[in-house]
């Protein structure tokens, strides 16, 4: 047996999966005290069975995309090192940024001396404004991280509470805007994300369930919940990642479906070819910024049904923030979710009290609480279509999108592209109005409200490896490890791949996992170090991922299907 839990913003939600499928299902209101929400969800779906049964547990999670969605959380200065050769001031980097003298070189060679007066001017700049978060980024940190570590001591050295975190350790890859993106981005989530895992330890801890605990990450596959606590960003969009395993396991093979997901906080869209989610070749993007982190080709709306309806003049309008729950579920103020009460397109709530968020907000513009409610479904169905049509844009510069068109013989935008597939807690209401919008046909699949918790529970268990391995000086790393050793002289890049296939057999064995003649490389950069007209050397950064994809189908009636 094995267990997939969602911790989303509104709800958290529970499944528990035998070998016949789908066994049980829970659906609780996410609390404050996370914890509570974890045990009363787990104690739902476990009631009845040994805890001795349960053979892996798999999490996933919307907090850290709501936190990001909604920027709930506290200011982070950035400390970038750019170097020669970039205007840092193009790159629309958050603020307040600080830039500071000093550059390595793209071999990893200091060609120019911190500036550490900078460093401390800066320090002095962030205190004044009540800053404790800190993230430091500079170019080719990942080829030579010294600047980035002194930066970190001067800071520690000045302010030993702040949190500090560096970019060479979140994102290994070239690309300096984008480290600094996920460094900044790390240091923004961490301590919400520590809470979070702290919370799924104690909570398993109190059942005494003990087995492997995973985490989904942002591209679909998961990693030790242990690990995922070192690198928080690669988590960021983990309930979207779930929400489209969930409409794939959810779905017949080989559906081509756009995914919508509509949470209380947020509407997360996916696009699924031919049965396989889409994969951003670029990283994940947050506010239109390029990230590190490999991810689906996701994004997150930031309005759901619990967002926030008022009325400016004599325009309606939904915000893009949560308050609480819906006014007829005895929240605070009116909502999307009592728009869809008044219409009877959901049962939940109170009717009553629906009709008075509703009347409370049209009323002074001479409508009803019916009119005022089809009005604020249709703004929320505009809202999420337009974002649709934003987001075809963006999948349609997918190598794999127009491969896909190419081996459909389809042309244009919406070709080949006929469902959209609804799921959450707000798909009943809304999914028809927004294939409508677009063109396509609606599909609520069963299990729609739980799809992300199935969704993580069907994810099949990943393991990855990085090696980091220089010829020339005769030493690799494997990162996840901490773990340095002797490179035999003439290593070739087949040499180094060897070594990350044994090092990450090893990883998975610890972990009850097999390594499969067929892995995943998902970073492959490759150096030449020239002296005199001739190679002296080689620095390799491989990334190797066991497969991942679904375990399995789930039919209408719970089964699995292979």
């Amino acid at each position: 047996m094995f267990i997939g839990v969602d911790v989303g913003g509104t709800c958290t939600d529970a499944v528990l999966l035998d070998e016949r499928g789908v066994r049980a299902t829970a659906k609780v209101t996410t609390r404050s005290e996370l914890l509570a929400s974890l045990t009363e969800a787990l104690d739902e779906v476990t009631a009845g069975i040994s805890r001795d049964q349960i053979e892996r547990v798999n999490i996933s999670t919307t907090l850290i995309t709501n936190l990001v969605a909604e920027k709930k959380y506290d200011p982070v200065g950035l400390l970038l090192i750019p170097g020669p050769g970039l205007n840092p001031h193009t790159l629309n980097f958050p603020s307040p940024a600080h830039f500071i003298p000093g550059a390595i070189d793209y071999r990893g060679r200091e060609i120019s001396p911190l500036d550490t007066a900078g460093i401390e001017a800066a320090v002095a700049d962030l205190h004044g404004r009540g800053i404790t978060r800190v993230a430091v980024a500079g170019k080719f940190s990942n080829r030579n991280n010294s600047h980035e570590l002194q930066a970190r001591d001067i800071v520690l050295r000045l302010q030993p509470d702040w949190q500090v975190e560096l970019g060479h350790q979140v994102a290994g890859a070239l690309n300096f805007p984008r480290r600094a993106v996920t460094a900044y981005l790390t240091a923004a989530t961490r301590e919400r994300y520590q809470y979070f895992a702290r919370a799924v330890l104690e909570a398993l801890a109190s059942r005494s369930i003990n087995c492997p605990v995973f985490v989904l990450k942002a591209d679909g596959s998961t990693c030790p919940l242990a690990y995922s606590v070192q690198k928080p960003v690669e988590t960021l969009f983990s309930g979207p990642a779930a929400s489209t395993l969930g409409v794939q396991a959810l779905t017949p093979p080989g559906e081509t479906v756009v995914v919508v997901d509509i949470g209380g906080t947020t509407t997360d869209l996916a696009l699924i070819l031919s049965g396989q989610p889409l994969l951003s070749s670029r990283g994940a993007r947050v506010d239109r910024q390029l990230t590190q982190v490999r991810a689906l080709a996701v994004h997150s709306v930031p309005v759901g049904g619990d967002s926030v309806v008022d009325r400016i003049g004599r325009e309606l309008i939904i915000y893009t923030a949560r308050m609480g729950l819906p006014y007829c579920l005895g929240g605070p103020l009116p909502t999307p979710t009592d728009a869809l009460r008044v219409l009877g397109l959901t049962v939940h709530g109170d009717e009553t009290r629906a009709v008075d968020a509703m009347a409370g907000v049209g009323g002074p513009l001479g409508l009803s609480a019916a009119e005022t409610a089809r009005r604020v479904v249709a703004l929320f169905v505009e809202m999420v279509a337009r974002e649709i049509n934003l987001m075809f844009e963006e999948w349609q510069k997918e190598p794999s999108y127009s491969v896909w068109q190419i081996m459909q013989k389809h042309k244009g935008r919406h070709r080949g592209l006929q469902t959209v597939v609804g799921v959450g807690g707000g798909a009943a209401g809304f999914t028809a109005q927004i294939a409508a919008a677009i063109g396509c046909y609606p599909v609520i699949p069963p299990y729609a409200s739980v799809a992300n918790a199935i969704g993580a529970a069907v994810a099949r268990p990943t393991m990855q490896v990085s090696v980091r391995a220089d010829t020339q000086a005769g030493y690799y790393l494997i990162l996840e490890e901490g773990v340095r050793g002797v490179l035999p002289a003439g290593a070739s890049e087949e040499d180094v791949m060897a070594l990350a296939r044994q090092w990450l057999a090893k990883r998975s064995a610890r972990y009850g996992l097999s390594v499969g003649p067929e892995v995943e490389v998902t970073q492959r950069e490759v150096f030449n170090m020239i002296r005199d007209w001739r190679t002296t050397g080689r620095l390799y950064d491989i990334s190797l991922q066991t497969t991942g994809g679904i375990l399995a189908y789930i039919g209408a009636g719970g089964e699995f299907h292979a």
